[in-house]
């Protein structure tokens, strides 16, 4: 029988063998080491709950203003925010969303044409296959390649009927910023074969290294092509409850004015974002000064714990990173990475991902997040080390 459904995603997906052994570990009652917790209201941070309330008081009964780019106050907090990284924009630059999801869909509908294709970076967080799917725009992945730092592989891009270039800098999970010669050849070609690039820079507030020609933002780097450069309080100030996110659209002037008017004729449809959190916003970025700084001390605690338990003789490798909430280990490729992290949850209690999850092709990989709570990531990382040497 026939189901009124579309064919834009492939519904029937299932678990996969790794969250099939997850659940039933967790149906046993086995207590577990959960290294891939990357929601930061979740791994026992302290918040300024104050702070947050006061940003809040009053907003609740405050009238609807519908604005198709979101509340004047709360872009100018934003532009503000983007003043705090030596970033100069006008607030007609910027544009609020629900989230940054949201923001792709919106740009994806601006963008493309049902059957166009969306050129994605690989490894990456694999969202952007459903978000472009559901927009009817079939992805297509373009490597990053790896040689002791991660570069655009331009010899992968096949532009061809292309919409958009989607980057992700800093990348999730390698933690690489794009380089300024690698964005500056991307945004020519862009240009090139009209095409817009969507930069998701969610994790730009969380360095750790970057190399000297990265680009921490492209939003503050001049562009033949039409840029829109994304991010949120989800990560930036540790909220991801409070749903907004932004983008700040760079170019070209004439086509950067044709496409915001052809985008804000598409955010008067949806007019998502709540009045209360845009009215909130200015008190919230800087609350979440705070939550940022304690994130990304605890990343670079977790890194550093996790670097120097490697030791001289480690039989794997941590891979480099500039920034964000990941790291990767290589490991022994005497079997797969799912393998591996079945193994290391079945016999010691410790939840990994493989890296086959986010397309990583360096060997066999397993991706920790450096987000999970102190104690737990040392004990973590003791039994994975004491399984990878009792191989």
């Amino acid at each position: 029988m026939a189901r009124p459904f579309s064919r834009r995603l492939p519904w029937a997906t299932g678990e996969n063998a790794l969250a099939r052994a997850e659940a039933a570990a967790r149906a046993a009652g086995q207590p577990l080491l959960d290294l891939t917790v990357s929601n930061p209201t979740q791994v026992g941070l302290p918040y300024p709950d104050e702070e947050i309330a006061r940003a809040f008081a009053d907003t609740a009964a405050s009238p609807y203003q519908p604005a198709p780019f979101g509340l004047p106050g709360a872009r100018a907090a934003v532009v503000g925010d983007y003043a705090r990284r030596g970033v100069g924009l006008e607030a007609s630059q910027v544009v609020l969303t629900a989230s940054s999801s949201e923001s792709y869909a919106l740009l994806f509908k601006l963008l493309g044409d049902p059957g166009q294709r969306v050129l994605c970076p690989e490894p990456s967080y694999p969202l952007f296959e459903y978000l472009a799917r559901l927009e009817s725009l079939p992805p297509q992945p373009y490597r990053l390649r790896f040689d002791g730092s991660w570069h655009v592989d331009f010899d992968s891009l096949d532009l061809e009927g292309a919409a958009a270039i989607v980057l992700v800098s800093p990348n999730n999970p390698t933690g690489s910023f794009v380089s300024r010669d690698d964005f500056d050849r991307l945004a020519q070609l862009a240009a090139e074969h009209d095409l817009a690039l969507i930069v998701d820079e969610v994790f730009a507030d969380f360095p750790l290294s970057p190399a000297a020609g990265a680009v921490t933002t492209a939003a503050g780097r001049p562009s033949p092509a039409l840029v829109f450069s994304l991010g949120g309080l989800s990560k930036s100030c540790g909220l991801p409850h409070l749903k907004l996110g932004w983008m700040a659209a760079t170019g070209p002037p004439d086509l950067l004015r044709e496409a915001l008017a052809h985008l804000e004729l598409i955010a008067d449809t949806y007019l998502s974002v709540g009045t209360p959190v845009q009215l909130a916003l200015p008190g919230l970025l800087q609350a979440g000064a705070a939550i940022r700084r304690r994130i990304l001390e605890r990343v670079r605690r977790n890194r550093r714990v996790l670097a120097e338990s490697l030791g001289a003789h480690s039989p794997c490798t941590l891979l480099p990173a500039e920034a964000g909430w990941c790291a990767i280990l290589r490991v022994p490729e005497i079997m797969s990475d799912e393998d591996w992290a079945r193994t290391l949850l079945e016999k010691d209690g410790v939840l990994v991902q493989p890296g086959y999850f986010f397309d990583l092709a360096v060997g066999a990989t397993l991706v920790l997040s450096l987000i999970v709570q102190e104690q737990v990531f040392a004990e973590g990382v003791a039994r994975l080390l004491a399984r990878l040497v009792a191989r």
